[in-house]
């Protein structure tokens, strides 16, 4: 991951703080309220009192921490850093809240006109979803990692690591269930392909 770059918002003691600080925060400070290159907003809560600050919080789909001294975070902001803090503090927050970011953005996999979101193992399309085992999750991705077909042999070695409990049919059986299941929600009966050289999205 690049080094994080984070917006401060708040009274000029703030900002001069995490200015002192600057050699030892993991993150690049950037000041400029104007800018757009920047990954994390961390609000102090004073400047909560700054209207155009509170449309930021509003419209803005970027991360947002709030840096208070107040017992409980607004539920507008991502993360919570209280006041006073350490530098551990600081650091450990920020970096926690983008790596969160980071890890729901890689969960989701477009496949088609449909979304899988590997961390809730939903497979969804508009309003539609169906809960998804993590072998039906692994086989989805097997096959969007290939653009031929796959064979069984391959999805044994692959998805069940020639588990001496798998076989063949044990294969068959999942994908019939897995392709029933999206037939039944989704009324896509191609959405898996099947042909004499294997399976295929």
């Amino acid at each position: 991951m690049h080094q994080l770059k984070v917006l401060i918002l708040g009274p000029a003691s703030f900002t001069a703080t995490l200015d002192e600080l600057k050699p030892f925060l993991k993150f690049n400070c950037i000041k400029e309220k104007n800018s757009s290159d920047f990954d994390v907003i961390l609000f102090h809560e004073e400047a909560l009192n700054d209207e155009a600050n509170n449309k930021i919080i509003i419209n803005s789909n970027c991360l947002k921490i709030l840096a208070s001294n107040l017992k409980k975070p607004s539920q507008n902001f991502n993360a919570f850093l209280k006041l006073p803090s350490y530098l551990k503090e600081i650091n450990s927050v920020v970096e926690s809240v983008a790596a969160k970011k980071e890890f729901s953005k890689n969960s989701s996999i477009q496949i088609k006109e449909y979304l899988l979101n590997k961390n809730e193992k939903k497979l969804s399309k508009n309003e539609n979803e169906i809960i998804l085992t993590e072998k039906e999750i692994q086989l989805l991705e097997l096959f969007l990692n290939n653009k031929k077909p796959i064979s069984k042999d391959k999805i044994l070695s692959s998805v069940w690591n020639y588990s001496s409990d798998a076989d063949t049919h044990t294969i068959e059986t999942h994908i019939y269930r897995l392709r029933k299941k999206i037939n039944d929600k989704f009324s896509d009966e191609n959405f898996i392909v099947s042909t004499k050289e294997g399976y295929s999205l």
